[in-house]
């Protein structure tokens, strides 16, 4: 988002050219660009040559990049890493690399393209779009969905971080990880408590790249794997049940239906912990506020209030008992049944 100065017609123009910025950190992300100037400045022929790209485009998009300060530009026209450039390093300490590809990829920006569709029908631009809802597509193009699980968890770490510290999790006892896509948030859950168990359970198309990364992290034999659809049933008697933003892509009928199969799965003894994104009563800007449009036109789900999210989970056969703030965006709401 453009920072506020006091001329609102520079300040228009350059909220207007957010999708251009967006397509040009897209193509260097892609490129690797961030990578290759790891080892020292290199001059936009060098990078081309490398990444067999056009030079002199090449170097315009460089140029536009570093006058955001998106790389620097030397006196000798090599360009250089800046601060913003280490985040698009793909070994860098939270690193944004996948988060941008993703957001440069063409379901992504088609779907924001036809955002008049979702206002005027209520319906997802993305199924208007592909002819099929998200999910199904990433099903169908196993390429994409890679894409997007890799962006995905790229933006987890700092948020399971956040989560494992912000509430104190049994000493035993099983987690179910429903919807946990390759397991980061699990895997974080597991290592920091070694007396407890876990369950995750997805789709089948996500389950082999979260069996790799739970083996990666030594965990395979504390973690069962179970592939299914939310829609229809839960793995059953779970101590804790655990989803991260993954109500916020349904719409009230759909996050009610999931919600209740976890219920229905759940011991009385159980706890229901949702992490997800709240919008704020107030009128101040928040990033949230954009993720809710990304769900208008994406999954036809959305972001909800508090008291939103207390009301669907009244309606599923929950009460909630309290709310969590971390230090990042996420929220924990622990709900137990009724």
């Amino acid at each position: 988002m453009a920072k506020a100065n006091t001329n609102p017609t520079r300040t228009m123009m350059s909220l207007l050219s957010g999708a251009w910025v967006a397509q040009a950190i897209f193509v260097a992300a892609r490129l690797g660009i961030a990578d290759l100037l790891c080892a020292g400045p290199q001059t936009a022929a060098a990078l081309a040559a490398t990444t067999s790209t056009h030079a002199p485009s090449l170097y315009r998009v460089m140029r536009a990049l570093a006058s955001i300060g998106i790389f620097t530009e030397e006196p000798d026209g090599s360009f250089a890493l800046t601060t913003l450039a280490d985040l698009l390093r793909s070994d860098a300490p939270g690193s944004l690399r996948a988060y941008a590809i993703m957001n440069g990829e063409r379901w992504v920006w088609r779907s924001w393209g036809e955002i008049e569709f979702s206002v005027r029908t209520g319906q997802p631009a993305f199924e208007h779009v592909f002819g099929l809802p998200l999910f199904d597509y990433y099903a169908s193009n196993p390429e994409s969905g890679s894409v997007s699980a890799a962006a995905l968890s790229s933006l987890s770490v700092a948020e399971n971080s956040a989560i494992v510290a912000a509430r104190e999790f049994p000493l035993t006892g099983t987690v179910v990880d429903v919807g946990g896509g390759e397991g980061s948030l699990l895997a974080s859950i597991l290592t920091a408590h070694p007396g407890i168990d876990g369950v995750l359970f997805e789709r089948p198309a996500v389950i082999e790249a979260a069996r790799l990364r739970l083996a990666a992290a030594g965990l395979a034999d504390r973690c069962r794997l179970v592939s299914g659809d939310f829609f229809t049933v839960v793995p059953p008697a779970g101590d804790l049940y655990l989803m991260k933003k993954v109500i916020h892509d349904w719409d009230d009928e759909e996050a009610q239906t999931i919600l209740a199969r976890c219920r229905a799965a759940m011991p009385a003894s159980a706890r229901l912990l949702l992490a997800e994104q709240m919008i704020l009563d107030d009128a101040q800007r928040s990033a949230t506020k954009w993720l809710d449009l990304l769900m208008l036109v994406y999954t036809g789900g959305k972001e909800r209030t508090e008291q939103q999210y207390r009301a669907l989970l009244s309606s599923a056969g929950f009460v909630v008992e309290r709310v969590l703030s971390t230090n990042t965006n996420i929220s924990i709401i622990e709900a137990r049944p009724l």
